[in-house]
């Protein structure tokens, strides 16, 4: 992300995407947070269904970052949906007011392992 360097779950498949953070109750100190990959751009919405903690969620487009949403916790079932600004082919998420990235930000070098 910019100059910085973030080590992060990443989800890639349709399965992990849709787990996300679901049942997590704090991130492992080895990650900064999740990488939402999509093939293709694509409009989605996120929700905090079982996140323990609340999550900034930033949107990409092969331009650079093109929103974000500061998303509460939700552990009782009716929980509001986060659309994506447009069409993305990333999206971020960290814990809340750890990262600010400017608007443009790329993301670069995602590497599986």
């Amino acid at each position: 992300m910019g100059d910085d360097t973030l080590s992060v779950a990443l989800a890639s498949t349709s399965a992990a995407r849709s787990q996300g953070l679901s049942g997590v109750d704090e991130l492992p100190s080895s990650i900064d947070g999740m990488l939402f990959s999509w093939d293709e751009p694509t409009s989605t919405t996120f929700h905090m269904r079982d996140v323990a903690f609340p999550l900034d969620v930033w949107f990409f487009d092969d331009d650079g970052l093109i929103g974000s949403a500061r998303m509460e916790t939700c552990l009782d079932g009716d929980c509001t949906s986060y659309a994506t600004p447009g069409p993305v082919l990333w999206a971020l998420e960290t814990p809340a007011d750890e990262w600010e990235f400017e608007p443009g930000a790329q993301v670069s070098n995602v590497e599986k392992g």
